[in-house]
């Protein structure tokens, strides 16, 4: 196994830029570094919300099939009901 070692920070960034340089041109460099961030937040947020809006049963149907009764026997399944 090796050993991983962190680069300072003012190198990572240098070869980073580098790197997009090369792959990217200036142009495409530039817009990339400034693409908006606020994305995130909004993805942040669903994940918040989501579950409020869950229907268990229904999700549970989705994902474990509609016959349930088969496994309401299992003390397992059972835990979820």
């Amino acid at each position: 196994m090796t050993t991983q070692k962190y680069l300072p920070e003012e190198t990572m960034i240098k070869k980073g830029i580098e790197t997009l340089m090369h792959a990217l041109g200036p142009v495409e460099t530039a817009r990339f570094l400034t693409l908006p961030r606020y994305c995130y937040a909004d993805t942040v947020e669903w994940h918040r919300q989501w579950p409020e809006s869950l229907d268990p049963t229904q999700f549970f149907d989705q994902v474990f099939g509609t016959n349930r009764a088969a496994r309401s026997q299992d003390p397992v399944c059972r835990h979820f009901r």
